[in-house]
């Protein structure tokens, strides 16, 4: 089941909106310029529109600039962060857990001591393996998952994709779009079946900390004939 959302008060989202306006300017050098022409562009249209029919088109044009200015931040933010996630460890599983939608994300399923890696998700369209690292390694990895997972997965369609800005490899920005226009192939239903039997897969049994309870300890005859074979 999914976590009920914690509710965000105004202040705390004046303040994530703050943060990302920086982290966005930071980025983007055309961010400051288009939030400008963003804001100026609805305001002189504004005054415009007050002297011509009146003080009424203030409070819309107030609001039509705030809206402007919302999707520039909100396009340009987006793009910042791809920017930034290029290249970095775990990117495309993080921004497989933003997403909308069902999407199953488990991270790392399979990963080398050098940061390669291959994230499972589970969604609608089926089985997706993404790939992050070095192609000549991370291929390996890749494989081997796909020849595990296809004795578990049965009619489920299966979809690799190698995160990387080389040819034949999904660049990271258009992770998300690529993913949304893949067919919906599974029911609600059968997503959570299918998420179920793959758990059961990559779950890895814990052995008991401490030390081992008097009742599960092997008898020390059992031991001396252990021993003695």
């Amino acid at each position: 089941m999914a976590k009920p959302q914690e509710k965000v008060s105004f202040g705390q989202r004046l303040k994530q909106i703050g943060m990302v306006f920086k982290f966005t300017a930071k980025q983007d050098q055309w961010f400051a310029p288009l939030v400008a022409g963003a804001v100026l562009i609805p305001l002189a249209l504004t005054v415009v529109a007050v002297i011509l029919w009146g003080w009424l088109w203030l409070p819309l044009g107030i609001l039509l600039t705030l809206l402007a200015v919302l999707i520039v931040l909100n396009l340009r933010s987006n793009r910042a962060m791809m920017n930034a996630a290029e290249g970095q460890p775990g990117a495309a599983a993080s921004i497989m857990e933003n997403m909308r939608g069902d999407w199953r994300v488990t991270p790392a399923v399979s990963s080398t001591t050098q940061m390669d890696m291959v994230h499972l998700v589970i969604g609608r369209p089926g089985v997706i393996l993404l790939a992050e690292g070095n192609p000549q390694r991370v291929r390996g990895l890749l494989g081997q998952e796909k020849r595990r997972l296809a004795k578990v997965i049965g009619t489920a369609p299966l979809y690799d994709y190698m995160i990387g800005t080389e040819e034949g490899e999904l660049p990271i920005r258009k992770l998300r779009m690529t993913l949304m226009r893949l067919p919906r192939n599974l029911s609600g239903k059968d997503v959570n079946s299918l998420d179920k039997r793959l758990k059961a897969l990559t779950a890895r049994p814990q052995l008991p900390k401490g030390a081992i309870p008097k009742n599960m300890r092997p008898s020390k005859g059992q031991f001396r004939q252990t021993r003695g074979r």
